[in-house]
């Protein structure tokens, strides 16, 4: 594998290197998958967090209890399942920007809603509160379409919306209750069907 250096302007001028690491078709064919998604979900957690760093939301660094207590799952889900479901949506969102770069348009697979969700649940897991502008950032859409999605999510209770106390300009998103049991409920299926 080959890596290539990225350089992204800070705010203050300066300059951050993000190193993105180009997976080989070979790589993938050889059985080295579990390593590869391994690679590029690390390579997604950096560039995602460059992104939000360099758009300045952060969140102060403030932190958001995980849903996970709040709600009711299937029983046959193991602790080591719910450990993974942050992993296996961060996964899941790396390769569609993975499907996006090798059609090179993302336009033909058009699901902002889903990349809207799997970004919300990763950072649920993660205990990170997520701004608008940065839930529109992970949807890859221009965000006026992201916003608009972002209603519809909204509109149908599957994310709930906050404004942030300190800065009144800024709006968190958060993943609700019932769009994380939805996503628990998805993931243990997929995880299932996989293991038949």
């Amino acid at each position: 594998m080959s890596r290539v250096p990225t350089r992204f302007e800070g705010k203050a001028g300066g300059r951050v290197t993000a190193v993105v690491r180009q997976i080989d078709r070979k790589d993938l064919l050889k059985g080295e998958r579990a390593d590869v998604v391994r690679q590029l979900v690390a390579s997604a957690r950096q560039l995602l967090d460059l992104a939000r760093s360099l758009q300045g939301d952060d969140a102060d660094g403030q932190q958001l209890p995980v849903l996970l207590e709040k709600t009711t799952v299937e029983s046959h889900l193991s602790a080591k399942d719910h450990e993974e479901w942050g992993t296996l949506a961060e996964a899941e969102y790396l390769r569609r920007r993975y499907r996006d770069q090798i059609f090179a348009d993302p336009s033909l697979f058009g699901e902002p809603t889903w990349d809207i969700l799997l970004d919300l649940m990763t950072s649920e897991m993660k205990g990170r509160k997520l701004s608008v502008t940065s839930a529109c950032i992970g949807a890859c859409v221009p965000s006026t379409t992201a916003l608009r999605w972002l209603s519809v999510l909204e509109n149908k209770g599957l994310v709930t919306r906050e404004n942030d106390r300190k800065d009144g300009r800024r709006a968190f998103i958060r993943i609700s209750p019932d769009g994380f049991r939805k996503m628990v409920n998805y993931f243990s299926t997929v995880r299932r069907m996989e293991r038949s």
